[in-house]
């Protein structure tokens, strides 16, 4: 598989090169030269698949002619040990719960994909990496519990102080050995700048081999095309239509049902659903794009005033706003409207929502209000709500139950660094 540069279509890669230097060097992003399409017999018959085969198979369509079909069944059977479930809300309204994973967030999909596919070539190559990640909330959590440990390997993460749950935080800081935390006195946005300035920076790339595991990087969005399959295969079966409604802050879960969709997935529509940062939902509605400085919600993993995946977004269309406008719909809700989705579905279903979920469900209302209702909806659950304990209890008037997973975290002392967004600082941390 070939990769070309957003900014560059002259400048290619190959798999490899582009899962380890994540950035292309004129810090544009890769993205697929070609997207084959997934077999009509494999979607004929994708209700009758499991997770795995699914993953399985979407892998070895990509990656055909690089990784044999028995490798890839390797790195699946080692990537995931978990699901990817659909929950009915009302008769035309599902929840896709991707929070079975060891971080309790989506990230897991990509995270572990990434491990498992970076230790394949590693295991080749001999090589030794330095993962950088900037984390907005539950990336740190799910790559750190993805890397963990794992041969040739060291992951340094970045988040923006004050700004994580509690129980983000700890998924981040606890692990120790090859996980290190630098806590930054700054933005998400703040964060992100400093990975990105690290990949151009030739005294840190001539000392280190430096990767991303945030969305940027391309071993991160296709896995979490898997689930999209995934919960088609599961409703295939009610024969409507189905539209996606994502929470988005950086915009790489988007992208990733995209890749979905251009592979043959059927997808009558996507939702954009964002908090206060809002720049995507506003291009779709004027085509002006204007990046902000983020805006603090209480859907803090979406706190993202300049998402990077938003160039792949357009590319998937040909960088035509028309194209893109007539399968993505975008909307954006404040903290209120946020904790008030959060109580009408729990006074309804009986279902606990993490803040960014409802974001989704509030998205997916406010296309159906727009538009014809014979279709079948599906909100994402982007993770566990115990992980916003304190918000999800003082919304809903009731306390909620913390998997023991997450539980365990809490007594344990956090370890991280703390410095300025600055990137001498930055880089002297990585040198030293």
């Amino acid at each position: 598989m070939i990769f070309y540069s957003t900014k560059t279509a002259s400048l290619k890669a190959s798999l490899e090169e582009a899962i380890f230097n994540s950035l292309p060097p004129d810090n544009g992003l890769y993205m697929p030269e070609h997207i084959p399409a997934i077999s009509e017999e494999f979607l004929a018959d994708i209700e009758n698949r499991t997770f795995k085969e699914i993953a399985i198979e979407i892998t070895h369509t990509l990656f055909e002619g690089e990784i044999t079909r028995s490798e890839i069944e390797t790195i699946i059977d080692n990537a995931y040990d978990f699901e990817a479930p659909v929950v009915k809300i009302t008769p035309d309204d599902y929840v896709l719960e991707l929070f079975h994973g060891p971080s309790m967030a989506f990230k897991d999909f990509g995270a572990r994909f990434m491990a498992a596919i970076m230790s394949y070539f590693l295991l080749r190559s001999k090589k030794e990496i330095k993962i950088l990640v900037a984390t907005s909330g539950d990336t740190g959590g799910a790559v750190a519990q993805g890397f963990y440990k794992i041969p040739g390997i060291s992951v340094t993460i970045l988040y923006p102080s004050g700004k994580v749950s509690d129980i983000q935080e700890k998924q981040l800081t606890t692990l120790g050995y090859n996980v290190t935390a630098l806590e930054v006195s700054g933005t998400f946005d703040d964060c992100q700048r400093l990975v990105k300035e690290a990949f151009l920076d030739p005294e840190l790339n001539e000392k280190f081999n430096l990767a991303s595991a945030n969305s940027i990087n391309i071993a991160r969005l296709i896995p979490q095309s898997f689930y999209f399959f995934a919960a088609y295969a599961q409703l295939k079966k009610l024969g409507k239509p189905i539209v996606f409604s994502v929470p988005s802050g950086n915009f790489g879960n988007l992208s990733a049902g995209l890749l979905a969709y251009r592979m043959g997935l059927p997808v009558e529509h996507f939702v954009a659903a964002t908090n206060l940062n809002n720049a995507v939902p506003r291009y779709l509605e004027t085509g002006s794009y204007d990046p902000a400085p983020s805006i603090e919600t209480i859907s803090n993993a979406m706190d993202v005033g300049s998402p990077s995946n938003f160039v792949r977004l357009k590319r998937f269309f040909n960088d035509d706003w028309k194209l893109v406008t007539e399968k993505i719909s975008g909307f954006y809700f404040n903290d209120e409207q946020t904790q008030k989705a959060m109580r009408e579905v729990y006074g309804n279903a009986n279902y606990v929502m993490c803040p960014h979920t409802a974001v989704a469900y509030r998205g997916l209302q406010e296309y159906r209000k727009k538009n014809q209702n014979n279709f079948t909806g599906v909100f994402l659950s982007t993770a566990h709500p115990a992980k916003f304990i304190d918000l999800v209890e003082e919304t809903l008037g009731k306390s909620i139950e913390i998997p023991e997973r997450l539980k365990s975290l809490l007594s344990i002392e956090k370890k991280s660094v703390k410095m300025n967004a600055d990137f001498t600082e930055f880089k002297t941390l990585l040198m030293s």
